[in-house]
């Protein structure tokens, strides 16, 4: 048993208070080999998948791409025709070499003009936390390079005439040709007033704009270490559950930089939010999206910048929430001219593709019920079809599918069907051809270019085959997929990753991995960015540990809108029951499951997640790792939180049965909660009122804090690597390992 102690450590009156915790007095080791495979994923990046980066040209016949060249510095921009394989070169290595300079430029994005003509290159300099970026054109003719003034967000117009950026808050456009720059916007100022999200007129004469307003957010203080004795205090906005939100609205100014318009969007007191803004198929009406501010209602505008007028053509309101969840694109996609559009909504459980006129009639369905569309991929409008995501049968996959756009005909899965897994496309505009990349749990993703709708390989443009080779003795048997039936008719999709040398006559110690919040889903049959906590569990397992990861209701799968919706109006309740009745089935059919050592972990919600259950559910799970919790759901963001939940004014008792905080004396196991002192998402105030509460309370537990690390606790040499040999430590410690 571990010596646990809280020492103080320092702290600053009124803006952090930063606790110094011994988590473990060390007894464990770990094991050389685990150790040197930590240090492989997260010192050297070795099991780090390559993936394939590329931008389609206008018309669909090519991709350009960034590629080294043999035995020179720095990149050259190329192209490659899709059909017969053509490479042309751009810009070489040689051309990006500025008047004085000795070394070309290192290109870190590139536009392409309208015409082709010229480039758009954007380059950067300094350190990371203090990096600066310039902005270059080369004449693709002349060959002639030269600095430009431009900034972020920036769009070429229409006539390939004029740069639109956004600096210091404010609008500004470049026009090349007298080579001037006309501010559009004055009254920007930093973290108080931004003009951004702009967007040219087709005819280029004008400029749609969103205005963001957050001089009624409160201020929140935060500690810059720039001096240990004297460190500097800065003040940045913060709206919290039930505060002001920032106010936002729509404006279109003349390129030449008249006085802006402003739409008359009625602005709710308690505020709203702005999602789409872009012109409605010609240069005198303005589409314009609006959420309510708890995401309950979605409202879609047309505004008449010549009468003033603002037109709704279609609404949709739910209890919970509307369709579009994370990283969901509902639309519109428009077709017909700008005449119709495609809108996404689960109005009926599902996720289904209706079309609805400009003027707001529902016009019909393409997509069957009881299957969700996952997201849009494309519109081919010019062959008729509808492309679109989705998995009938295995919520953890993804395929490719499309419909025609008359709706009178059938689904047809374009995706090949020897190819189980998780599929992704990056389609050409004229929707001939596709980037697409394949891969499963346990199989490097494989990236090709390939012919639609035949789906005709016409060549590897990535096929990680290194990854491949290092992976193939690291992965000792495929890893499980589960579907556990934990009764009323809902049924789990879990994973579990075994030890290497599994023996199914013996018992083997569990430790889960949560998130199992709306945000995303974790249980996916797909190696994707974040692998690396996959390979961070694979050596989990090796050490002796069953490791397991389950989604339950709430977690945004293709399983119908009730599933998606269960968890409303608190986060927490719901999904703590589940992960323990799921749990308690893989027990049940699974003799070699050791249900008297059970660990849990999980960061961010999954750290919040873990409190919950052991504080709620200690006689099942024995060691925590909580890892940036929010345990105060209350002082989160209300950007998050107050789609899920509401206002704590509005849902009081929600808030306080997704509380971990409020149920922190069921605590019985051991516990070690990690926190970065730089939090800037779930800040360390929200964590520290917990460790008061389980002070209070006379609770013994682990606390560890890495000082000035954000969220994701990385910044820093060795800082990834610290934090997971502790995990690793304090499992050790706590859980033993091993079959028995």
């Amino acid at each position: 048993m571990l010596n646990r102690r809280i020492l103080p450590n320092l702290l600053l009156v009124g803006v952090v208070a930063v606790l110094a915790v011994h988590a473990g007095d060390g007894s464990a080791q770990v094991p050389a080999e685990a150790e040197e495979r930590l240090r492989a994923i997260f010192e050297q990046g070795e099991f780090n998948a390559k993936d394939f980066r590329a931008t389609w040209l206008r018309d669909g016949s090519g991709y350009t791409v960034l590629e080294p060249v043999p035995g020179a510095n720095g990149r050259a921009l190329v192209s490659y025709d899709a059909a017969s394989g053509k490479r042309t070169v751009l810009a070489s290595p040689s051309q990006l070499v500025p008047p004085g300079a000795t070394e070309p430029l290192a290109i870190d994005s590139y536009t392409i003009s309208p015409d082709c003509g010229w480039l758009l290159l954007q380059t950067s300099r300094g350190e990371a936390r203090s990096r600066a970026a310039d902005y270059w054109m080369l004449e693709r003719t002349s060959g002639k390079l030269r600095r430009l003034v431009a900034g972020v967000l920036n769009s070429i117009s229409t006539d390939g005439r004029r740069i639109l950026y956004s600096d210091q808050g404010n609008l500004h456009v470049y026009d090349l040709r007298r080579d001037r720059v006309i501010a559009l916007t004055k009254d920007g100022v930093v973290d108080t007033v931004s003009n951004g999200r702009a967007v040219w007129s087709p005819d280029g004469t004008r400029i749609a704009y969103v205005e963001r307003d957050e001089s009624r957010v409160r201020l929140r203080p935060m500690l810059i270490p720039t001096d240990p004795s004297y460190p500097e205090v800065i003040s940045v906005r913060f709206a919290r559950v039930g505060e002001t939100i920032p106010t936002l609205r729509v404006g279109v100014i003349d390129a030449q930089g008249s006085e802006t318009r402003w739409l008359s969007i009625p602005q709710p007191a308690e505020g709203c939010y702005l999602r789409k803004v872009n012109w409605a198929g010609n240069s005198h009406e303005i589409f314009v999206e609006k959420l309510s501010r708890g995401r309950d209602k979605c409202e879609f505008l047309i505004a008449d910048i010549r009468t003033g007028a603002v037109t709704c053509i279609y609404q949709e309101s739910n209890p919970a929430w509307i369709t579009g969840y994370h990283y969901i694109d509902t639309g519109p996609e428009w077709i017909r001219g700008y005449r119709a559009f495609i809108v996404l909504s689960d109005k009926d459980g599902w996720t289904r593709a209706y079309v609805y006129s400009r003027e707001g009639e529902e016009q019909g369905v393409l997509t069957p019920g009881g299957v969700d569309v996952i997201n849009t991929v494309i519109v081919d409008e010019e062959g008729g079809w509808y492309y679109y995501y989705a998995s009938t049968e295995n919520a953890t996959q993804q395929y490719l599918y499309r419909v025609r756009l008359n709706g009178i005909s059938k689904p047809e899965r374009v995706t090949p069907t020897d190819q189980p897994g998780w599929h992704e496309y990056d389609c050409s505009p004229d929707a001939r051809w596709a980037f697409h990349t394949y891969s499963t749990f346990d199989t490097p993703p494989v990236t090709e270019l390939v012919q639609l709708p035949e789906h005709r390989v016409v060549r590897v443009l990535e096929n990680n085959s290194e990854l491949r080779k290092k992976m193939a003795p690291l992965i000792s048997q495929p890893t499980e997929f589960l579907q556990l039936d934990i009764g009323g008719g809902v049924v789990l999709d879990a994973w579990m990753i075994k030890p290497r040398g599994f023996d199914p006559s013996r018992k083997y110690p569990v430790f889960v991995y949560v998130y199992s919040e709306p945000a995303r889903q974790k249980v996916l049959d797909s190696w994707n960015i974040l692998h690396t906590n996959i390979d961070y569990h694979r050596v989990i397992a090796d050490l002796g540990y069953l490791v397991v990861c389950i989604d339950s209701r709430g977690t945004p799968g293709p399983k119908g809108a009730a599933w998606r919706r269960a968890i409303f109006p608190s986060l927490g309740p719901l999904s703590t029951e589940e992960q323990a009745a799921g749990l308690k089935e893989i027990a049940r059919t699974r003799p070699y499951v050791d249900m008297s050592r059970v660990g849990i972990w999980g960061w961010s919600g999954g750290g919040s997640n873990t409190l919950n259950a052991m504080f709620r559910k200690p006689d099942i799970y024995h060691v925590g790792i909580a890892v940036a919790p929010k345990p105060q759901p209350h002082l989160y963001n209300a950007g998050f939180q107050e789609k899920f939940m509401r206002t704590l004014e509005e849902n009081s008792e929600g808030y306080r049965k997704s509380a971990p905080i409020n149920f922190a004396e069921g605590l019985k196991g051991d516990l070690l909660i990690i926190h970065g002192t730089g939090e800037t998402n779930t800040h360390l105030e929200i964590t520290e009122g917990l460790v008061d509460r389980l002070i209070e309370l006379g609770k013994q537990f682990d606390y560890f804090t890495y000082p000035n690390r954000d969220h994701s606790i990385q910044r820093g040499k060795g800082t990834s690597l610290h934090l997971r040999m502790l995990m690793v430590r304090y499992l050790l410690d706590h859980l033993p390992p091993g079959p028995r």
